[in-house]
């Protein structure tokens, strides 16, 4: 079960709404862990129990952190290895297996049979979020959740479950123990979700085709691979960040106040400012769970860039389970934060549009070899971003770029669009402020149900972070 599926839409969260708005304040917690509990087994009950199973080591690990005196150090660390191995297992079993079969094959050897694992939804922000849990109690930021149903609750939630964001307990656990559902909170977390949801169906997955389609090109020329590259660089901001608003906007209905995850990372004037941008709970865990640990900036230039290209190598390897072009991916990110810290200070400062275009285009690239599943598909695109295989629009890409699907996009950019520009106008505008919020109100439910028909003629598209 997806947010942007009828299911989800039409059944479950008004179900769950509906029960969680008449249950007593004390059994809040009871009622969203056994309905996240439905939400998760939905896709996989075998893959429950074992996020069961994580969620009663990581309680009862935290305790034992807490209570293990001069041993915690030790005691956490072999509870951070067994999170990281169960990741790894699923994670990267396959990939390691496939690399190992491909050069036993290249030797001339006879290849590994070999079943592939499915990789559990969530099962990276779960770890994670189980491991900063640990770190924060080994560092006595808080004391261990001796309610079960409490940490277990945090661990589950539905809204941020299978794909983010990375929240942290200390962010939430005085919420748990004491929230109310309120109205102007429900009202603001629906309009989150509404918005969210047109961001995803109306906006990315009309792009899905396009980026598809370049992707799959044995030859794209230069205009191909930059359009596909541009409608990727989109793709994934609006799922993404979809995803995320509309994750922000269940925890709002239900009395919970969860992080922003990007903020205009396009924007962005360098790759550090780009980071501080994009994925915001996945960038601040890796800097105050890796980053810093390591020594961070602390320790002189050459230990800097060390510790930026194991961070952000880590990082990259954290996204994908199926290739290694996220590792190299990783490692260019490493290296140009490199480059960002070793410039600070030293290098002349590039014009704001010189240092916004530079930092776009390194990061659109960066997307190529992101998207790609192998390297062979990372050269052929980056091969046509150079102009290696011709110039103009090729014949497969203008079919996918007809005329409904280009209105169908900007259609639904004008309703993503809509609710900021226009709640900007109600605060700056006395004279206009009945309209302006009116409008502003029927923008966001507008794309909602607009997306809602396209979800009913169409189907379900998964979010893309549903696979990292």
């Amino acid at each position: 079960m997806v947010f942007a599926s009828l299911e989800f839409l039409a059944v479950f969260l008004p179900a769950f709404l509906l029960l969680y708005a008449v249950t007593p304040a004390r059994a809040k917690n009871a009622l969203l862990l056994v309905s996240s509990w439905f939400f998760y087994g939905w896709w996989s009950p075998l893959f429950l129990l074992l996020f069961i199973a994580l969620t009663a080591l990581a309680w009862a690990g935290g305790l034992l952190v807490e209570r293990a005196g001069r041993h915690r150090t030790a005691v956490m660390a072999v509870l951070i290895a067994v999170n990281l191995g169960v990741l790894a297992w699923f994670k990267y079993a396959n990939i390691v297996v496939e690399t190992f079969s491909a050069a036993l094959v290249h030797a001339g050897a006879m290849p590994i049979e070999w079943q592939r694992i499915a990789l559990p939804i969530g099962l990276s922000f779960t770890v994670l979020q189980a491991i900063s849990y640990f770190v924060d109690i080994h560092r006595g930021k808080f004391p261990a959740e001796r309610r079960p149903v409490d940490f277990a609750t945090y661990l589950a939630m539905f809204g941020h479950l299978v794909a983010g964001p990375i929240i942290r307990y200390d962010w939430i656990r005085q919420r748990l123990a004491h929230r109310a559902m309120h109205w102007a909170g429900f009202a603001r977390g629906a309009r989150r979700f509404m918005i969210g949801m047109a961001m995803k169906v109306l906006v990315a997955d009309t792009l899905a085709p396009v980026v598809d389609q370049v992707f799959a090109s044995a030859d794209p020329s230069f205009v191909d691979a930059w359009l596909g590259c541009l409608a990727y660089t989109l793709q994934l901001f609006f799922d993404f960040a979809g995803y995320s608003a509309m994750a922000i906007g269940i925890g709002a209905m239900l009395g919970f106040r969860f992080p922003e995850n990007f903020h205009a990372p396009y924007l962005a004037r360098n790759v550090a400012d780009f980071w501080r941008r994009w994925h915001i709970s996945l960038s601040s865990w890796l800097r105050d769970y890796l980053y810093v640990p390591l020594g961070g900036s602390r320790r002189g230039n050459g230990r800097t860039v060390a510790n930026l290209l194991i961070t952000m190598s880590i990082g990259g390897l954290w996204h994908g389970a199926d290739s290694w072009n996220f590792l190299y991916w990783g490692l260019a990110h490493g290296a140009a934060l490199s480059v960002v810290h070793l410039w600070r200070g030293r290098g002349p400062r590039l014009p704001a549009p010189l240092a916004h275009a530079a930092t776009l285009l390194f990061v659109m690239l960066g997307w190529t070899l992101f998207r790609s599943p192998d390297l062979a598909t990372a050269g052929r695109m980056l091969g046509g971003q150079f102009g290696l295989h011709g110039m103009g629009l090729g014949p497969a890409l203008s079919n996918a770029l007809r005329m409904p699907v280009v209105l169908a996009y900007l259609l639904g950019m004008a309703w993503v669009v809509a609710p900021a520009v226009l709640a900007r106008r109600r605060r700056a505008s006395s004279a206009f402020a009945v309209a302006f919020t009116v409008a502003g109100t029927l923008a966001p439910v507008c794309g909602f149900l607009l997306a809602f028909a396209l979800v009913a003629s169409r189907g379900t598209v998964p979010f893309l972070y549903f696979q990292f």
